[in-house]
């Protein structure tokens, strides 16, 4: 079987789609043939190496967190995921390997996929909807009624920020390019402005939560756009602004740790139409390389690059 993978830490050359020998289950894991996984930006920063304290050193690597498919075996102690299920899921950082015609993962990764969503929306779901579900309700702990700004909101962690914080009862007003205004409209925000030209004193203390999904803003803007007590959270932090997040009550970095809990809960959601993932492409695994090579060159598209395994 094949997975896309890589033999040293370095740029977009360094992928392959090569034959791999897939493990056995450990006790706790399970063994899915993927049907479709979506691309996130961390799936090549690891690749770049930027995580290698992290990930380490031992190669080949294979790449791809996000995936939704069929379970074909399970280990003698995963008790909730049964085989035969459609489940969706991501890997851990330091395993990766959704990019493949199979894969295993840990079963606590991993939950059952409404059947209200495709394979395709189910795997554009994990770290996107845990991300904007860590930052707004572990980390800000949003309540009906409070004003969030959503700084980059129609990039695919921006998309599931807003519309979990319209579920939670939130105002919400954010931050796009100019020329994508409409598609921010669409989404229902109460404001939109102008992502590479609006100042943050206009907008000065005016919400209790703004949530930075581009990691552009600074710590400046951040606090001139708080009310008092309010709370900047940051999913990308600069090793500068790292230094100042760490000194300011006011600021917090977001980094998704998915669960069971959390993942039954996005999937709830996008199944009950409360989060609605985009979809900007989908290539099948054999074409996929051309396709994230021209992603990490250009940036992010309309929606989520999928791939997919038995794509036509």
């Amino acid at each position: 079987m094949k997975r896309i993978q890589y033999h040293r830490y370095g740029g977009p050359e360094e992928m392959r789609l090569e034959e791999f020998e897939l493990h056995r289950p450990m006790a706790d894991q399970i063994v899915v043939r993927v049907k479709a996984a979506s691309v996130n930006p961390v799936d090549w920063k690891i690749r770049n190496g930027v995580m290698r304290f992290m990930t380490g050193s031992r190669f080949p690597r294979a790449m791809g967190s996000d995936f939704s498919g069929v379970v074909e075996a399970v280990g003698p102690s995963v008790t909730r995921i049964k085989v035969g299920e459609d489940v969706l899921g991501t890997m851990s950082m330091k395993a990766g390997g959704a990019f493949a015609e199979r894969l295993v993962t840990d079963e606590k990764l991993v939950v059952v996929k409404p059947a209200a969503l495709s394979f395709e929306q189910a795997a554009s779901l994990p770290i996107v909807g845990v991300t904007a579900w860590c930052g707004l309700v572990d980390k800000a702990q949003l309540q009906p009624g409070q004003s969030v700004f959503i700084h980059g909101c129609l990039g695919s962690v921006g998309r599931a920020s807003t519309q979990l914080a319209m579920s939670l009862g939130a105002d919400v007003a954010g931050s796009c390019r100019g020329t994508a205004r409409d598609d921010a409209r669409a989404l229902g925000l109460s404001r939109i402005v102008d992502f590479q030209q609006f100042s943050a004193d206009t907008l000065q203390h005016q919400f209790d939560v703004v949530f930075d999904t581009a990691g552009t803003l600074s710590l400046r803007d951040g606090r001139t756009l708080l009310k008092p007590g309010g709370v900047v959270l940051d999913i990308s932090p600069s090793p500068g602004k790292l230094f100042g997040i760490l000194l300011s009550r006011q600021h917090k970095m977001v980094v998704a740790k998915p669960s069971t809990e959390v993942l039954a809960k996005v999937a709830e959601m996008a199944a009950m139409g409360r989060l609605r993932p985009v979809i900007g492409r989908t290539v099948p695994l054999a074409r996929a390389i051309p396709a994230l090579r021209e992603l990490e060159r250009q940036g992010t598209p309309k929606g989520k690059l999928v791939v997919t395994w038995n794509h036509q």
